[in-house]
């Protein structure tokens, strides 16, 4: 079960491209993680067509976007300057619910790929939440799809994060780790337009 799960990104990727990476990596089903399963750019990619896309390349398609989304309609989840705490997010009951889902259909033998938009899996919460806490709480490894179609197994891109980071010098590894999975929280974790002053 450890080696059927997988990620993968669409953003600039044409449609064909994406099936003959899922069909290469034998992905059987795609979970769909986006909070939001429509895209302004790339409209293959719109829920509905997508859907119908991998129907005809008999691959199955599944939503988990309210599960394991990067955002959430939790005021909770939201720290005060109105941006997501992936923490928050991992501990709740509902994204647990998505989880217990996602190991169902590993359980039924489906190879899945957790599908978002981003084409970097280190700036996406496919690996900064999702691939993360799966590792850790659920022994389960990720192996991201890159843009170019090579493997990148969770703990690689970890080592490579903390390698990059210029945080603590004589931190542990692990404390290394964390401060650079923080840093990529920071940066790229969904944070809640600003509401407009009051005239």
């Amino acid at each position: 079960m450890n080696d059927a799960l997988f990620s993968i990104g669409y953003a600039t990727k044409p449609l064909d491209t994406f099936l003959a990476q899922l069909n290469e990596h034998g992905v059987s089903a795609i979970a769909d993680i986006r909070s939001v399963p429509y895209s302004n750019a790339f409209f293959d990619f719109h829920r509905e067509a997508l859907q119908r896309s991998l129907r005809e390349a008999g691959i199955r398609y599944v939503y988990l976007g309210t599960e394991l989304g990067p955002r959430s309609k939790n005021p909770a989840h939201y720290d005060a300057t109105g941006q997501v705490q992936f923490d928050r997010l991992a501990a709740s009951a509902l994204y647990r619910t998505g989880i217990a889902r996602l190991k169902s259909g590993l359980g039924q033998g489906f190879r899945i790929a957790l599908m978002c938009a981003e084409k970097r899996p280190e700036v996406c919460h496919r690996s900064l939440l999702v691939g993360y806490h799966l590792l850790r709480e659920d022994n389960l490894t990720v192996t991201h799809i890159q843009h170019d179609g090579a493997r990148l197994r969770q703990d690689e891109l970890e080592a490579g994060l903390a390698a990059g980071d210029e945080g603590d010098l004589f931190a542990s590894v692990e404390d290394q780790l964390r401060l650079a999975i923080a840093s990529q929280w920071q940066r790229y974790a969904y944070r809640r337009p600003a509401k407009p002053a009051p005239p």
